[in-house]
């Protein structure tokens, strides 16, 4: 990372995860079960198992903050260790928003820098792609990992940093 990069969580043993949060498909009725934690070796862990009982079939990790203006930055960068399987990476430009901006990724199981353009982020509720267009706009406050692969699974994901650069 340079000074020309906007940091939205580096991860660490002493980073504060109470604004993250883990929501499953229990919501509506689902069995899946997240969880969140700092790792001993200091990197954010999302990990459980998602259920496709009772219609579920998804665990969210969500991190809401102030404002981050977005316009002079071009793509967000995690560096992520996962476990082989395909997740998703979302984006709000307004808590108040129900749609996210979505982007899928894959993991090998090494860690891995996977650059996301925020232009090429679509819109989507509830697994449905909207047509409002891609991620255009100057502002995010939120930021979420997904899984939700129409299978059951377990699954983990260690997360280092998040920044937009």
């Amino acid at each position: 990372m340079n000074t020309t990069n906007q940091v939205i969580f580096d991860f660490n043993l002493n980073s504060n995860i109470s604004n993250w949060q883990v929501v499953d498909d229990a919501v509506m009725g689902g069995e899946s079960s997240g969880n969140f934690k700092i790792n001993k070796e200091g990197f954010g862990e999302f990990y459980g198992k998602v259920s496709l009982e009772n219609n579920g079939g998804f665990s969210l990790l969500r991190y809401r903050f102030s404002l981050i203006k977005v316009r002079e930055f071009k793509e967000v960068v995690i560096r992520v260790k996962g476990d082989g399987k395909k997740y998703q990476f979302r984006v709000k430009d307004a808590i108040s928003n129900s749609h996210s901006f979505i982007s899928n990724f894959e993991t090998n199981g090494t860690w891995q820098v996977i650059k996301i353009k925020l232009s090429d982020m679509y819109p989507a509720f509830r697994g449905r792609e909207l047509s409002i267009g891609n991620f255009s706009s100057e502002y995010i406050e939120e930021i979420a990992f997904l899984i939700g692969n129409k299978t059951t699974e377990n699954f983990a994901l260690k997360i280092d940093n998040i920044y937009l650069q």
